[in-house]
């Protein structure tokens, strides 16, 4: 807990964390987003959600993985971006998890490709354990919200201390 009392650590551990999620996002969103329809493959290849309904996941999502690594690195709506990325790495936990149990040999497509890969299995815990860390790092970030070095802090400046400020020095 010393480290929350350290505001000059937490402000660097914060976007530190904040560049390396969105650094990831953007790496992979810009892997994909060139090849919509092998996304959609890599999606359906997980072989949960219907035909139609994996295109629409596997078209929009590169250009949602850029969106959001883009505003964590520029530390824009911070905590929103935060979440989202928490919850697409608990999704991407999940799929993983569903096609190494039902057996499922596939290449997770998280950089691109996807599809059949008879090496998957022994790949599975290494990209489980990466997405559960991008999603514990994605948690700080929600919890450590707009610091230092975030566009946050610049366009959503909390004027509400400085309007009182001024009322209580009109006022003596």
């Amino acid at each position: 807990m010393r480290v929350l009392r350290r505001p000059g650590l937490l402000d660097a551990l914060a976007v530190l964390a904040r560049l390396l999620t969105g650094g990831v996002w953007i790496w992979a969103g810009l892997a994909k987003i060139t090849d919509p329809y092998g996304a959609a493959l890599a999606v359906r290849a997980y072989q949960i959600l219907p035909a139609s309904v994996a295109d629409a996941v596997g078209h929009t999502l590169p250009t949602l993985e850029v969106v959001v690594g883009v505003a964590l690195v520029a530390g824009l709506l911070t905590r929103g971006a935060a979440v989202l990325s928490a919850l697409l790495f608990l999704a991407f936990v999940i799929g993983i998890s569903s096609v190494w149990a039902r057996g499922i040999l596939i290449d997770c497509g998280c950089f691109g490709g996807g599809g059949f890969d008879p090496d998957a299995a022994d790949r599975y815990p290494w990209e489980i354990a990466r997405d559960v860390a991008l999603l514990a790092v994605s948690l700080f970030i929600v919890v450590a919200g707009n610091r230092r070095w975030a566009l946050d802090r610049l366009l959503f400046r909390n004027t509400s201390t400085t309007s009182i400020t001024t009322s209580t020095t009109e006022e003596a």
